[in-house]
């Protein structure tokens, strides 16, 4: 018997207008400790549903519920108050404020600079590339240290789960991998709960423990990551093959 998810989504109706649902009945959920991948086409509700967990938009029917408590419609700073961070898929570092600066970001709403300052130094440690670039503007940086930075921060608030979305988005494919490979280690070496949205399929539900299939705005498959890649249907769909 599984234990309760760490992130339960049941049934959602959400969308920009009242009378306009993006997403139609979508569910899902997360356990603690697993890398689960959200794929489908554009217009499928993807980035959809990560803005109705974090507060952006609103849920209409169904709920979300995180560690057994019920979120629905939770607002943003409660969200990370929670231990629910994201890495959005537009670029979010400030460029004219150093790599530090950027990092201390992540724990604005911490009072104790000590705590803030240990934080930082484990994020160094988890990625050297920062420490070295502690000083340096953000937005002199390349696109891959960029996202990298976004990781770090996102991580500064010690969360239980970290919302992705579209990791790969703008990046080389060598800088893409480089990314993955970082999700993978940090789940494997310190636990760390994602759950992501990926356009670059293969990529994604390749890291992934489980993963979902959105179309339309409602579930249309579900399964471990090496089902979903062996299932003929999401790879003709999805996969290229």
């Amino acid at each position: 018997m599984n234990p309760t998810p760490l992130l339960e989504v049941h049934d959602i109706y959400a969308g920009y207008q009242v009378d306009l649902d993006i997403l139609r009945g979508v569910s899902l959920d997360v356990q603690s400790g697993e890398i689960v991948c959200v794929i489908g086409p554009n217009g499928a509700g993807k980035s959809t549903v990560f803005k109705a967990l974090y507060g952006f938009v609103p849920v209409r029917e169904g709920s979300v519920l995180f560690g057994g408590q019920d979120i629905t419609n939770i607002r943003p700073q409660e969200a990370l108050k929670a231990g629910i961070t994201i890495v959005p898929q537009l670029r979010s570092v400030f460029p004219q404020m150093t790599v530090r600066e950027n990092l201390e970001l992540g724990m604005y709403l911490e009072p104790n600079q000590t705590r803030v300052n240990e934080r930082i130094r484990y994020i160094f440690e988890l990625f050297p590339r920062l420490a070295e670039r502690a000083k340096q503007n953000a937005g002199t940086m390349s696109g891959g240290e960029q996202r990298m930075l976004e990781i770090g921060r996102a991580l500064m608030w010690e969360p239980q789960l970290m919302l992705m979305d579209e990791p790969s988005a703008g990046l080389a494919p060598l800088i893409t991998k480089n990314i993955f490979e970082s999700v993978r280690r940090l789940n494997e070496e310190i636990g760390l709960t994602v759950l992501m949205i990926e356009q670059n399929a293969r990529q994604g539900l390749e890291i992934s423990h489980r993963g979902y299939v959105l179309e339309l705005g409602q579930n249309s498959y579900a399964g471990t990551g090496r089902e979903l890649l062996a299932n003929p249907e999401v790879r003709r769909a999805f996969l290229g093959g």
